[in-house]
């Protein structure tokens, strides 16, 4: 009798109910013999501590569109695994005595980087694990898409769609900050698919000179507002320069919130226009996946239970090129993807008008 462990870590997004039903669906329409299921409660914490709960396929049944994760998760950095717990447990072996314990067959993890760099030291350990690339940024290396991605991206993009008019109404300049704080995926997308008229992202270094003269160029030629997108992890050209430590020390040293009110305080004062900020914040990640979530998510979980029934592990399952396929989790471990600064987007975006704030 087949024994399969689930769990979801790390941050959550839309689509992580989607993906562990089809992973279920498929082993139990595909498996000729009956399966346990046992999912761990807030991510590796539940391996680390034993916390699980044999499922069956009622637990699995109406998620579809349901946001979140009906497993619960959280974030065990894999910097800090090899550190003890706060009680003195060690992560790993913990983790590795609850497998044996529960003699499972095959561990699915969905997460981002952080999480698949741990699902590949289990893997080292002699675990079969499985990864699916969860993550609402798309920054996993070797796949070309996150499930979680094209929701955020939604949510993103309607708040972007509802500032326009707030934004017309009184002739305000507004600063909206996406999530984003390594890449910026999200920012990109929602950007352009919201008409953005300045993206600011990590990729890309801005200069508040070229922001200004943006600015003032719509109001030269009649324009009521002006729409940033800005990631939160955009940057300067100025901090750029700056080695890890100075800039971290920088942005301790930071008296407001975030980047974004420091750039709307900036224009506010160079421009003379109202200048206001939003954050959509975590509204990104909620809410129901939208559908090319729920049908990649379905196509992640389904690939990933076709290659568990095979005896396939070590792996996370991955999109390139629009086909689905495999990436070994020791090649992905603690690598992102960046946004390509000369990438069709970007160009495209650049001949709509639109600014990066680099020139």
């Amino acid at each position: 009798m087949p024994r399969i462990g689930l769990l979801t870590s790390g941050g959550d997004c839309q689509a992580l109910n989607a993906t562990m039903r089809g992973i279920v669906k498929t082993i139990y329409n595909r498996c000729h013999e009956p399966v346990e299921f046992y999912g761990f409660e807030d991510g590796y914490q539940g391996l680390i501590y034993g916390r699980y709960r044999q499922m069956t396929a009622k637990d699995f049944s109406g998620i579809l569109t349901r946001g979140g994760t009906i497993l619960g998760t959280s974030r065990t950095p894999f910097k800090y695994l090899d550190r003890p717990e706060a009680d003195g447990v060690e992560k790993v072996p913990a983790m590795v005595k609850t497998y044996k314990k529960l003699k499972l067959d095959c561990l699915f993890v969905l997460g981002g980087n952080g999480s698949l760099k741990t699902a590949n030291r289990l893997s080292e350990e002699g675990l079969h694990v499985i990864g699916l690339p969860k993550t609402i940024d798309n920054d996993t290396w070797g796949t070309d898409m996150t499930f979680g991605f094209s929701s955020a991206v939604e949510v993103a993009t309607k708040c972007i769609d509802d500032i326009h008019t707030t934004a017309s109404s009184h002739g305000r300049v507004f600063v909206i900050e996406i999530m984003g704080h390594k890449v910026g995926w999200i920012p990109l997308y929602a950007g352009v698919a919201g008409g953005a008229d300045v993206i600011l992202i990590p990729e890309i270094p801005y200069d508040m000179k070229h922001v200004i003269k943006t600015i003032e160029r719509r109001m030269e030629t009649g324009s009521r507002f002006t729409i940033l997108a800005v990631a939160e992890g955009a940057i300067s050209k100025e901090d750029a320069k700056l080695s890890k430590k100075e800039y971290k020390k920088k942005v301790a040293a930071r008296t407001s919130p975030s980047i974004v009110y420091d750039i709307a305080k900036e224009i506010e004062a160079k421009t003379g226009r109202e200048t206001r900020v939003a954050i959509p914040g975590h509204t990104q990640r909620g809410g129901a996946p939208d559908a090319q979530d729920r049908i990649f998510a379905t196509q992640c979980g389904v690939e990933a239970a076709l290659g568990c029934l095979k005896g396939e592990y070590g792996y996370m399952i991955a999109q390139v090129d629009d086909k689905m396929t495999r990436v070994p989790l020791a090649d992905i471990a603690g690598k992102l993807k960046y946004v390509d600064p000369k990438c069709d987007l970007v160009r495209e975006a650049r001949a709509l008008g639109i600014s990066f704030g680099d020139e």
